[in-house]
């Protein structure tokens, strides 16, 4: 049996998917109860935890054959990122005493850049988990496709792109979260001893060139790509109700100029643009 935190987000709720077509047993280790008949329906146990919980998630997590971890996204966190050291704390514990065989913990590109950035979030839970002492892998994901969910609405009414990421024809990794369910599954199922590094990208590098061009296949319209500048973003990020948009500043500036990167040599996925825009592109506005 495996426990899946996170399972009603796309990589989580894809993941579960992935696992049941294939017969597996799943904890579904949810915050909400009132989400849980959904997963009791499709034969999951279902564990309520929230992530910070420790005695909790110990609760979840014993008697798993692994457990995958997937922290909630925090985009504006507070200076010396307090809100995941909680929830590392409370996971760490909760491993340890619940003595997981294995663990796979979603993690990003660039999860060991230097510079402190949103991503360092992520690094220092990768610290915390590299001293358990059961075999621990670290999925990091390329940028997501899906990102361009945000970026629909605005190509399909005015054939307009505005983007963080710069020069439009600098291309980056990036992945579809079917590929990273995929294997998210395929490593639950694996053996391996001590700490893992897993990359994964898509099949193909994306620029925002690329991103527009695509979009207008699927959208049959001209789409081009609107630089958003570099010295506006604080100003825009706070408008948007952020009270500490340096981290996401600071990712992004990393991508920009290439400090966040894969270290190593990386999986790829099958998963191929297009179909990602195309199935965000057919959903409701």
């Amino acid at each position: 049996m495996f426990a899946i935190t996170g399972i009603t987000g796309k990589v989580g709720g894809q993941l579960a998917n992935e696992l049941l077509l294939q017969g597996h047993k799943l904890r579904a280790v949810l915050r909400d109860a009132a989400k849980a008949p959904a997963w009791s329906a499709r034969g999951c146990e279902v564990a309520l935890a929230a992530m910070d919980d420790a005695e909790a998630l110990t609760a979840a997590f014993t008697g798993a054959e692994a457990v995958f971890v997937l922290l909630p996204s925090n985009f504006d966190p507070l200076p010396g990122f307090t809100e995941v050291a909680r929830l590392r704390t409370a996971l760490v514990q909760a491993l340890r005493a619940a003595a997981v065989p294995r663990v796979v913990f979603l993690s990003t590109v660039g999860a060991q850049a230097t510079p402190e950035n949103l991503l360092t979030q992520l690094q220092s839970v990768e610290q915390a988990f590299a001293t358990l002492p059961m075999p621990v892998a670290f999925l990091r994901a390329a940028w997501f496709m899906e990102n361009a969910a945000f970026d629909i609405d605005g190509a399909r009414r005015d054939g307009l792109i505005s983007s963080f990421l710069q020069p439009a024809h600098k291309a980056i990794p990036m992945v579809a979260t079917a590929d990273i369910a995929r294997v998210a599954a395929e490593l639950l199922q694996e053996e391996w001893t001590g700490v893992r590094i897993v990359e994964l990208e898509g099949p193909a590098l994306v620029s925002p060139d690329t991103l527009a061009a695509t979009l207008a296949q699927v959208l049959q319209r001209d789409v081009v790509v609107q630089a958003v500048p570099r010295a506006g973003w604080e100003a825009l990020f706070r408008a948007q109700g952020m009270a500490h948009p340096g981290p996401r500043m600071r990712m992004l500036d990393g991508f920009n100029e290439g400090w966040i990167r894969f270290e190593g040599a990386t999986r790829k996925g099958t998963t191929t643009l297009e179909t990602v825009l195309q199935n965000l592109a057919s959903l409701p506005s």
